[in-house]
């Protein structure tokens, strides 16, 4: 195989997930850029922590979510760089907030499991919004009864709010201090990702996304 150098090895890497469209784990790097290079796990794991030390006190910062790692820009510049674009960021409504937090916290969850516990039917075109966004998806099946279908979330989800793995997400502590539902359901809102590059446009901001939960969707049904 042959030899690169640690700082040859530093700027490719730090290059390629730099031009990626996605996020790349240490293994798609060993697997394509890195392919026929001397370079160990072990190697590529310290030239990734090394990285992220270098970008913690810039505007942009690596950072690794569950797809892998990315250049994502620092959370408190989104107010600013959102203006940058022109198209608004989506809004989501208090349902789908509540439907993704049931599903985030309690998967594999059914469908009818969501309604028990909210109260209400599920909306279709809330699952489906959620499918196609790519948060969810069909894990299984549950043995009862008909066999309903299971719902978990995915990747792309832990990605979009910045988050490696589901024990990121905060705990049942975290909302002993907060007064009312509302503040709750800003769970999400508050974790929003940011744009990993120049052609993708930013996620709002916390203060930005206050208003989602105002936002209507089409009337639920009570049981």
């Amino acid at each position: 195989m042959a030899k690169i150098s640690r700082v040859q090895l530093k700027q490719l890497v730090e290059a390629a997930i730099f031009v990626a469209d996605q996020a790349l784990s240490s293994e798609q790097l060993q697997l394509t850029v890195l392919d026929g290079l001397a370079v160990s796990k072990t190697m590529l794991n310290e030239v990734l922590k090394e990285l992220q030390l270098d970008y913690q006190a810039r505007g942009i910062q690596l950072q690794e979510v569950a797809s892998g790692y990315r250049f994502q820009s620092v959370d408190s510049l989104s107010p600013w760089l959102s203006k940058l674009w022109q198209e608004q960021a989506p809004r989501y409504s208090r349902a789908m907030l509540e439907i993704l937090a049931l599903i985030a916290y309690r998967q594999p969850i059914t469908r009818g499991e969501i309604e028990d516990v909210r109260g209400v039917s599920v909306s279709s075109q809330i699952m489906k919004t959620l499918s196609e966004r790519g948060w969810i998806k069909v894990v299984g099946h549950k043995e009862v009864p008909g066999r309903p279908s299971l719902y978990a979330t995915t990747k792309g989800f832990l990605d979009y709010f910045s988050l490696k793995n589901l024990s990121e997400l905060p705990s049942a502590d975290d909302f002993v201090n907060l007064q009312d539902d509302h503040n709750t359901l800003n769970i999400f809102s508050q974790m929003s990702a940011q744009p990993t590059s120049e052609n993708i446009p930013p996620v709002q901001s916390a203060e930005s996304e206050a208003t989602l939960l105002a936002q209507a969707d089409e009337p639920e049904q009570l049981h």
